[in-house]
């Protein structure tokens, strides 16, 4: 039987809003702006939501043609979470990623949005919590996306770097939070 757990959704509506950094992201998205015109937030929007819900059905039998159970997965997930937390905290770049040429989907909705650390927050998820839940965690992260992607210049005046600092430690602390959780979970501790 299908449940709506609010307590669910909103633990992985966090740990996704903190794993996107959209509110962090708002320098590249002004940069990208800057440099190619307009973007489009709802087909940039669109693209993330319908690869975030194919990849939650689909990765796990992704995982299961090479042999890899959730659990395992979940745990892996919980080390990238980890080091993501700790890159936000620090302010560090542990991962470097080629800088986007355009702004297109490719570079708003994948890697930006729905890229590798959401992926394997989506399956870490999902060994720990109701496929309903995440769904509706993600369409109210794709929401926020959606908002932020059309805001984001009165977002920034709005908040400033600092601000956009802060928001950034403090969500980093709560994902490694969320990521040591998901790591004694599925080693059963």
């Amino acid at each position: 039987m299908m449940y709506f757990d609010i307590k669910e959704i909103a633990t992985a509506t966090m740990v996704l809003f903190a794993v996107i950094d959209i509110i962090g992201s708002i320098p590249i998205i002004l940069d990208l702006k800057q440099k190619i015109g307009h973007i489009q937030s709802g087909k940039a929007s669109l693209v993330a939501l319908v690869i975030m819900i194919v990849f939650l059905f689909v990765g796990e039998s992704i995982l299961g043609l090479i042999g890899i159970d959730v659990s395992s997965f979940a745990i892996a997930g919980a080390f990238i979470l980890f080091f993501l937390a700790l890159e936000m905290i620090l302010g560090i770049r542990l991962y470097k990623d080629d800088a986007p040429e355009t702004a297109s989907i490719v570079p708003i909705a994948f890697p930006l949005i729905a890229g590798a650390g959401t992926m394997t927050a989506l399956l870490s998820l999902r060994a720990e919590f109701a496929v309903q839940n995440i769904i509706v965690a993600i369409i109210v992260n794709i929401l926020l996306v959606y908002g932020v992607l059309k805001l984001s210049a009165k977002i920034e005046k709005l908040l400033g770097k600092g601000g956009i600092a802060v928001l950034r430690k403090v969500f980093g602390v709560i994902l490694l939070a969320i990521a040591v959780k998901l790591f004694r979970t599925n080693i059963g501790l």
